[in-house]
Protein backbone atom coordinates (compact mmCIF):
# COMPACT_ATOMS: atom_id res chain seq x y z
CA UNK A 1 0.00 0.00 0.00
CA UNK A 2 1.37 3.18 -0.87
CA UNK A 3 2.24 5.94 2.03
CA UNK A 4 3.51 9.71 1.72
CA UNK A 5 4.19 11.72 4.81
CA UNK A 6 4.86 15.86 4.91
CA UNK A 7 7.71 17.10 7.74
CA UNK A 8 7.38 21.09 7.68
CA UNK A 9 10.24 22.43 9.37
CA UNK A 10 11.04 26.06 10.56
CA UNK A 11 14.66 27.89 9.32
CA UNK A 12 16.21 26.22 11.98
CA UNK A 13 19.15 23.62 11.47
CA UNK A 14 18.11 22.15 14.90
CA UNK A 15 14.87 20.59 12.70
CA UNK A 16 17.71 18.29 10.40
CA UNK A 17 18.23 16.43 13.25
CA UNK A 18 14.17 16.26 14.03
CA UNK A 19 13.33 14.80 10.31
CA UNK A 20 16.26 12.18 11.01
CA UNK A 21 14.44 11.02 14.13
CA UNK A 22 10.95 11.10 12.40
CA UNK A 23 12.17 9.63 9.38
CA UNK A 24 13.85 6.41 11.33
CA UNK A 25 10.32 6.04 13.12
CA UNK A 26 8.65 5.89 10.00
CA UNK A 27 10.84 3.31 8.01
CA UNK A 28 10.66 1.34 10.84
CA UNK A 29 6.71 1.60 11.46
CA UNK A 30 6.88 0.56 7.58
CA UNK A 31 9.13 -2.15 7.89
CA UNK A 32 12.36 -0.73 6.00
CA UNK A 33 15.27 -1.05 8.24
CA UNK A 34 17.34 -1.41 5.57
CA UNK A 35 16.65 2.23 4.02
CA UNK A 36 17.26 3.78 7.12
CA UNK A 37 21.01 4.71 7.15
CA UNK A 38 21.00 6.37 3.56
CA UNK A 39 17.55 7.81 3.91
CA UNK A 40 19.23 9.33 6.93
CA UNK A 41 22.26 10.61 5.16
CA UNK A 42 19.92 11.54 1.88
CA UNK A 43 17.50 13.65 4.02
CA UNK A 44 20.48 15.61 6.75
CA UNK A 45 22.36 16.50 2.78
CA UNK A 46 18.84 17.57 1.16
CA UNK A 47 17.63 19.36 4.39
CA UNK A 48 21.06 20.86 5.22
CA UNK A 49 21.10 23.19 1.96
CA UNK A 50 17.80 24.03 2.30
CA UNK A 51 18.24 25.26 5.73
CA UNK A 52 21.85 26.75 4.91
CA UNK A 53 21.07 28.51 1.27
CA UNK A 54 17.51 29.89 2.39
CA UNK A 55 16.35 31.93 4.59
CA UNK A 56 12.64 30.68 4.70
CA UNK A 57 10.76 27.34 5.97
CA UNK A 58 11.52 23.85 4.41
CA UNK A 59 10.12 20.74 3.82
CA UNK A 60 10.92 16.88 4.23
CA UNK A 61 8.57 14.57 1.82
CA UNK A 62 8.65 10.98 2.04
CA UNK A 63 6.73 8.71 -0.29
CA UNK A 64 6.43 4.60 -0.69
CA UNK A 65 4.85 3.13 -3.79
CA UNK A 66 5.74 -0.46 -4.75
CA UNK A 67 9.63 -0.99 -4.54
CA UNK A 68 10.38 2.82 -4.63
CA UNK A 69 10.91 5.06 -1.73
CA UNK A 70 11.54 8.66 -2.74
CA UNK A 71 12.62 11.70 -0.25
CA UNK A 72 12.61 15.13 -1.08
CA UNK A 73 13.36 18.74 0.37
CA UNK A 74 11.52 21.85 -0.33
CA UNK A 75 13.02 25.12 0.20
CA UNK A 76 11.98 28.67 -0.86
CA UNK A 77 14.66 29.32 -3.41
CA UNK A 78 13.82 28.67 -6.54
CA UNK A 79 17.38 28.33 -7.93
CA UNK A 80 18.93 25.08 -9.13
CA UNK A 81 20.57 23.34 -6.28
CA UNK A 82 24.73 23.09 -7.14
CA UNK A 83 27.68 20.47 -6.52
CA UNK A 84 30.80 22.10 -5.21
CA UNK A 85 34.09 21.20 -7.42
CA UNK A 86 35.06 17.47 -6.06
CA UNK A 87 37.29 17.66 -2.52
CA UNK A 88 35.87 20.84 -1.59
CA UNK A 89 33.98 20.19 1.90
CA UNK A 90 31.58 22.76 2.25
CA UNK A 91 29.36 21.88 -1.09
CA UNK A 92 29.66 18.18 -0.85
CA UNK A 93 25.82 17.35 0.14
CA UNK A 94 25.16 16.86 -4.08
CA UNK A 95 27.84 14.43 -4.60
CA UNK A 96 26.47 12.24 -1.87
CA UNK A 97 23.20 12.24 -3.13
CA UNK A 98 24.42 11.74 -6.82
CA UNK A 99 26.55 8.51 -5.22
CA UNK A 100 24.05 6.85 -2.57
CA UNK A 101 21.01 7.72 -4.53
CA UNK A 102 19.62 5.63 -7.59
CA UNK A 103 17.95 9.00 -9.25
CA UNK A 104 17.90 12.55 -8.12
CA UNK A 105 16.50 14.96 -9.72
CA UNK A 106 14.81 18.78 -8.47
CA UNK A 107 12.12 21.29 -10.09
CA UNK A 108 10.96 24.73 -9.66
CA UNK A 109 7.76 24.55 -7.43
CA UNK A 110 5.16 26.84 -9.39
CA UNK A 111 7.72 29.18 -10.93
CA UNK A 112 9.28 31.47 -7.80
CA UNK A 113 7.28 29.42 -5.15
CA UNK A 114 10.81 27.68 -4.07
CA UNK A 115 12.30 24.24 -5.38
CA UNK A 116 12.04 20.30 -4.66
CA UNK A 117 15.26 18.38 -4.99
CA UNK A 118 14.35 14.55 -4.50
CA UNK A 119 16.25 11.15 -4.59
CA UNK A 120 15.07 7.53 -5.27
CA UNK A 121 16.80 4.64 -3.51
CA UNK A 122 15.40 1.19 -4.23
CA UNK A 123 14.97 1.02 -7.52
CA UNK A 124 17.99 -0.65 -7.93
CA UNK A 125 18.82 -4.17 -8.10
CA UNK A 126 21.63 -4.61 -4.71
CA UNK A 127 24.94 -2.72 -5.41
Amino acid sequence: MPWEYTLYIPHDPRAVRICRHTLRDILRTHHLPALIEPAELLASELLGNAIRHTKGPAALKLRQAGSSFRLGAWDTDPAPPTTAPQGDEAGRGLHLVQAYADDWGWFQVNGSAGKYVWCDLGTRPER
